[in-house]
């Protein structure tokens, strides 16, 4: 059967569903394990092969490389995840398959040979797949139509991501640092199996949700055969449209991981006291700016709202873009400092990450629960999977940018983000009102069956 609403007696914890708590940890420890691995990537690929802790002994331009196709492919699989459970298993058994599958992944990177690296992403690429786009779905389908507690639901969600995110850089890199390479990828590998005991031990808060749409049900199959109204088909184009700017801001956003992660490496003094600090570990700021700043940022957005002013999530979207977009100026002034100085301080990396982490708040959270109040109910998860196969493209966008930086030049490539990046965002406000259109009051509180009240299905 398919999603029913949520029963008017499900249990709550602070104001929520249980179910989003249960999905919260599982997609933190599933994030802790991504982001393990993620702060390990180029860093192992680049490591002497002589060295005490070898790695690869690759360039930074063909580190750059794989890891762009890694990032791209990791989130483009979501797109056949969302097909599957649209069409055969439904979201909350992919979700499980998924994790299956990443558990797998991640244990095989913790044995050292080159064979098992590659083997090991396969198995993380096709389980992130399988989870990424359907538990995002689920948390959506935990509310009714026009719940005001939606978005924040999305936040709440959000920092379960990067309190993962946050614990995994600091302690993947400083085992990698120190024991080796694969003692990182290892504790990711524990990080992950914790979220699938999670994810298995919580299915009764999850009974309502993700449940497949079969034909065998007789409400199911007039979902499934009625074709998409005119609303509906707006909606899907306001999406696809939304995902073009996705693609933008990962793009710039996922340099993190691979520029900037060798910028902090190679260039960045990361001495305190005397002790030096692993490069990666620094991806690990993101994620503390999120878990500090999440519910500012929400509740900022939520009494502007109630003020009367512009909050649509398209808007947000493009505030978002232009923050970010920021905080590259940031790595342009360390970029200054190092060709004069030799070095750059931590503070230029610490307060590009800020803005980075702010723009990332008013855009990312928000847009997952856009694609929940528009999607129509039967491409629900093939259309997440879009969604996250955009931030793929990004991601695959980004490694090409840091390539031709290595030859660019770093100031220039951060400069030219910070300004292409900010017009962007200028534009997409400059046509703001034809695309909220496309949403025929989606994003409106008096809501039926997500259809606007005074609204008619043609």
């Amino acid at each position: 059967m398919a999603n029913t609403a949520p029963p008017a007696n499900q249990k709550e914890l602070f104001g929520h569903p249980v179910g989003l708590y249960i999905l919260f940890f599982t997609e933190l420890w599933e994030r802790f394990s991504y982001y393990g691995m993620r702060a390990l990537f180029v860093l192992y690929l680049v490591a002497e092969t002589t060295s005490d802790n070898p790695g690869f002994g690759w360039t930074n331009s063909e580190a750059l490389s794989l890891y762009s196709w890694y990032t791209m492919l990791v989130y483009v699989v979501s797109i056949p995840g969302g097909w599957v459970a649209d069409k055969f298993l439904g979201q909350k058994k992919t979700v499980l398959i998924g994790g299956i599958l990443l558990c797998i992944g991640h244990g095989i990177l913790a044995f050292e040979s080159e064979t098992s690296f590659y083997i090991g992403c396969l198995f993380v690429i096709l389980g992130v797949g399988g989870l990424k786009p359907n538990i995002s779905s689920m948390v959506g389908g935990l509310y009714k139509q026009g719940d005001e507690r939606r978005d924040l639901g999305f936040y709440i969600f959000y920092m379960g991501i990067n309190i993962g995110g946050f614990l995994a850089p600091i302690a993947c890199g400083f085992l990698a640092e120190y024991y080796g390479w694969h003692w990182g990828f290892g504790l990711a590998a524990i990080g992950m199996l914790l979220g699938q005991i999670v994810y298995m031990m919580g299915q009764k808060h999850l009974a309502h949700v993700g449940n497949l749409i079969s034909r065998k049900n007789e409400a199911d199959r007039a979902i499934l055969d009625k074709p998409l109204t005119s609303i509906e088909k707006d909606r899907v184009k306001v999406l696809l449209l939304s995902f073009l700017l996705i693609i933008l801001f990962w793009a710039a956003f996922e340099q993190a991981g691979g520029l900037m992660n060798l910028y902090a490496a190679e260039k960045v003094d990361r001495t305190i006291l005397g002790m030096e600090i692993p490069a990666s570990v620094f991806q690990s700021v993101n994620s503390f700016f999120i878990i500090t700043l999440a519910t500012l940022v929400g509740s900022f957005w939520y009494k502007w709202k109630q003020k009367g002013k512009e909050s649509s999530s398209i808007f947000k979207m493009a505030i978002g873009l232009i923050i970010m977009a920021l905080g590259f100026s940031f790595m342009s002034a360390a970029s200054v400092q190092y060709q004069e100085t030799g070095s750059s301080g931590m503070y230029w990396l610490i307060l590009a990450y800020l803005f980075h982490t702010i723009g990332e708040l008013c855009a990312s959270p928000v847009s997952l629960s856009f694609i929940t109040k528009l999607a129509p109910v039967k491409y629900a998860s093939i259309i997440m999977g879009m969604y996250w196969a955009a931030t793929g493209l990004g991601n695959k966008v980004a490694g090409l940018i840091g390539q031709y930086a290595q030859d660019l030049g770093e100031f220039e490539t951060f400069t030219g983000i910070a300004i292409i990046w900010t017009l962007i965002g200028l534009l997409v406000i400059a046509v703001l009102k034809p695309l909220k259109r496309l949403t025929h009051g989606a994003e409106d509180s008096k809501m039926e069956d997500g259809i606007p009240q005074e609204t008619t299905i043609e």
